[in-house]
């Protein structure tokens, strides 16, 4: 592991322990302008993670879901420091934290962190994707109908105006689970579904899981196909069904 993939490593961990002590004595939300929900903890453990990140990369710059950016944005880090906050403010231990790396506007490193049970996801272009050590690989599942279809809100989907394409992904693929955040796409990257998609993401939703899921031998753009991270959807998937579910995301299924 390289020396920026580690003081990522070190920085989610920092962050997310100060997460976990809130998590483990409860909090109280806040809602921002958006409309999401933000806690102490969140801030908290984005300022520990970008203190972390500077110490040992100063020359990089830090765009935060609660901080905003500073420094340069030619190389910077993107950091969630706790990426499923509805279900952290209700005690469900579904919630990580999430550390990029952009470099010129291409995402070369990831970190997902779960506290609360310890798993680390890690990524670095060209190397490959990891969970706890272990390396990863996306399924060979190449039919629509033996697919597992992993989705956001459905709430969220029906508002942001996706409902028509995400019922036709239901009705083609064989199963449909509803875990939401980082896990859609974690789970893609380990090969126990094929298809994520969400609408109403931001860039730190999106970077560290996003080049986990290429370097596991997947595929991941946007719902228009657009490889960005910026375009507020996201579809990750195993790449032998990328384009099957554009199609029938578009409307065109084959």
């Amino acid at each position: 592991m390289d020396r920026v993939l580690e003081a990522m490593v070190e920085a989610a961990r920092a962050g997310g322990e100060i997460a976990l002590a809130h998590f483990r004595r409860g909090v109280e939300a806040t809602l921002k302008p958006d409309g999401s929900p933000v806690t102490e903890a969140d801030r908290e453990a984005e300022e520990v993670i970008a203190r972390t990140l500077g110490a040992a990369c100063p020359e990089h710059g830090v765009l935060g879901e609660e901080l905003g950016a500073r420094g340069p944005s030619e190389r910077r880090f993107i950091v969630d420091p706790i990426d499923g906050t509805r279900n952290f403010i209700r005690g469900i231990p579904l919630w990580a934290t999430l550390v990029g790396l952009e470099e010129h506007g291409e995402v070369t490193a990831g970190v997902v962190y779960q506290p609360v049970t310890r798993d680390l996801h890690t990524a670095r272009r060209g190397q490959g994707a990891f969970l706890n050590g272990e390396p990863l690989q996306v399924s060979r599942i190449a039919a629509l109908e033996e697919a597992t279809l992993v989705h956001a809100t459905l709430g969220l989907l029906r508002r942001e105006g996706y409902w028509g394409a995400f019922l036709r992904l239901v009705d083609r693929t064989g199963l449909q689970r509803g875990f939401g955040d980082f896990l859609c796409y974690t789970m893609v990257a380990e090969g126990k579904g094929e298809i994520a998609l969400a609408p109403g993401v931001k860039p730190w939703d999106l970077a560290a899981v996003r080049i986990l899921v290429e370097e596991a031998g997947g595929r991941f753009t946007d719902l228009a196909g657009a490889f960005t991270i910026y375009s507020g959807t996201a579809l990750g998937t195993n790449g032998r069904l990328h384009d099957l579910a554009l199609a029938v995301i578009r409307g065109h299924s084959p």
